[in-house]
């Protein structure tokens, strides 16, 4: 089964949790992508590996035009309904791979994605493709969560992580991630930081494999009892299994150099 038949079959089965996950549909995860965006929320932005559509209700109020693509048919049919149920009429969406866009070169004023990163095997070519497709003075926000930067942890992170979901591959240290905008020809503009508590049970309910989940728990108690905190802060709870997962939103423009600036927030 290739990648994308992985991915298509993943994220069929979890397009339901999605919609009703706290961590996708948190209104905070809007307001930063909008903020992230600067004057550039009203324009036309494009969404990769859009889901079910919920960054393009958000960002559909104040911009021209808000165009999702996604691998998914599900995804793409859900975010549809979702953009229509909500009153958007500004709002298109096609089944589509994000390294190869059916969109024309320097349309957009915007492109974003939030969480999709580690989804994809070759996160540079996606990102040349978010540059081709950008307009000069263009902006770019991806929203996604980091790795540790010792390899070690890292690697166990990113274990775990696919062992939830097949369909992961990797999440990138932060340095990696800001390395392969700025290899794409992006100018990073500005970093922020923040962290997010999670708790298994939640973070289990995202995926539709109960097998799996019932079997991956122990694993997770039993690195927690011997230390290994895998970069996320693994421990156990009053019993139960809780971790942190390390945010960042990176803003890069289409435009010339800028100075990065990183802003660490309340953890």
């Amino acid at each position: 089964m290739s990648k994308a038949d992985i991915t298509r079959r993943e994220f069929t089965l979890q397009a339901d949790a999605l919609s009703r996950s706290p961590t996708f549909t948190s209104s905070e995860l809007g307001e930063r992508l909008r903020t992230a965006l600067g004057t550039h929320r009203s324009g036309r932005i494009l969404d990769l590996a859009c889901g079910p559509g919920l960054v393009c209700e958000a960002l559909a109020p104040e911009a021209t035009e808000v165009v999702g693509v996604d691998l998914t048919p599900e995804m793409v049919a859900r975010a549809r309904t979702h953009c229509a149920e909500a009153g958007h009429a500004n709002g298109t969406f096609h089944e589509a791979a994000v390294e190869s866009l059916p969109c024309e070169s320097g349309y957009f004023d915007a492109v974003v994605t939030r969480l999709a990163i580690h989804h994809f095997e070759d996160p540079a070519a996606v990102l040349r493709e978010a540059w081709r497709v950008l307009r000069d003075g263009g902006r770019l926000v991806v929203l996604d969560i980091v790795a540790s930067p010792h390899p070690q942890e890292a690697e166990l992170h990113n274990s775990l992580e696919i062992l939830r979901d097949p369909s992961h591959v990797r999440m990138l240290p932060e340095a990696e991630l800001i390395d392969v905008i700025g290899a794409a020809g992006f100018a990073v503009a500005e970093v922020r930081a923040w962290d997010q508590q999670r708790a298994f049970d939640e973070w289990a309910a995202i995926v539709a494999d109960a097998r799996s989940i019932d079997a991956l728990e122990p694993v997770l108690r039993a690195l927690a009892g011997a230390g290994l905190q895998a970069g996320i802060d693994l421990r156990i709870e009053e019993d139960a299994v809780r971790f942190v997962h390390h945010w960042r939103s990176v803003a890069a423009d289409k435009s010339a150099e800028k100075t990065t600036e990183v802003k660490e927030e309340a953890r």
